[in-house]
């Protein structure tokens, strides 16, 4: 039997898409979770959006974000092409972006839960810093599981909306 390296593995469950191998550039310390953002789904959930949501040059929280994920978590990105991302690296990828500030508000979220596990569909919007205009809108897929003691979350996939792919309505904000 042999033995395939996880990296080996992603891409070959990604159909050979492109794997995300950015060298990681950004050092995370690792710190315990603050009880407050992992003892609930919500309390996960509006940690998940806090650490991204930056002004510019403002510290980031990474270290706290990494606190949210399991050990194996992996990040997928659908678009163009997929795009499959370790911690390190979907922090390597994201810091650009953060430096000049990054707004991304949730707009919506339905839970599924049952027993331990849950599946979070969250919309969200992604706002241009400088004068707040909306960038694009996508969905995040989140699954979670609970471990006797906190929630973690095991993955992570999203896709930015696009014409042949409009956010379900019940995904969106109620109309006015």
């Amino acid at each position: 039997m042999r033995t395939v390296p996880v990296n080996e593995l992603l891409l070959v469950a990604a159909g050979a898409h492109a794997l995300e191998t950015t060298p990681p550039s950004v050092h995370v310390e690792t710190v315990p979770a603050n009880p407050e953002d992992v003892s609930t789904i919500d309390g996960v959930i509006r940690a998940f959006y806090e650490v991204v949501n930056v002004a510019p040059d403002a510290p980031r929280q990474w270290a706290r974000d990494r606190t949210l994920y399991a050990p194996w978590i992996h990040f997928v990105a659908i678009g163009s092409k997929l795009t499959v991302f370790d911690h390190p690296s979907f922090v390597a990828q994201a810091e650009p972006l953060m430096r000049e500030g990054f707004r991304e508000p949730e707009l919506r979220r339905i839970v599924h839960r049952y027993g331990n596990i849950a599946h979070v569909a969250s919309s969200y919007e992604l706002l241009r810093r400088s004068d707040g205009s909306r960038y694009t809108r996508g969905v995040n897929y989140i699954q979670l599981y609970f471990d006797g003691q906190r929630w973690w979350i095991a993955s992570v996939v999203w896709q930015d909306e696009d014409a042949e792919h409009p956010i379900p309505p019940e995904l969106l904000p109620p109309s006015p």
